[in-house]
């Protein structure tokens, strides 16, 4: 995926490149190269992020359980 990332940009870059504005030149790079790159490794990382975050809230419920029963036996009994 970065491969056609890096390709893409080359592209664009080389398009803005030719604008005879300077200012045109680097809209050309912002508008048609880095925002639909930027939406696109956005959008193709979205699994990562959500199997990140189910791995980072196992680890939460993990750490909870193993704390619970040593607080119960810190706890005397209710007479």
């Amino acid at each position: 995926m970065f491969i056609v990332a890096i390709g893409w940009l080359y592209v664009v870059l080389m398009m803005s490149i030719t604008e005879t504005n300077p200012v045109a030149g680097i809209m050309t790079f912002i508008f048609y190269g880095l925002v639909p790159v930027a939406l696109l490794l956005y959008i193709s990382g979205g699994r990562q992020r959500k199997r990140r975050r189910a791995v980072e809230q196992q680890e939460r419920q993990r750490q909870a359980s193993a704390a619970e029963p040593a607080d119960k036996e810190a706890e005397p009994p209710a007479s």
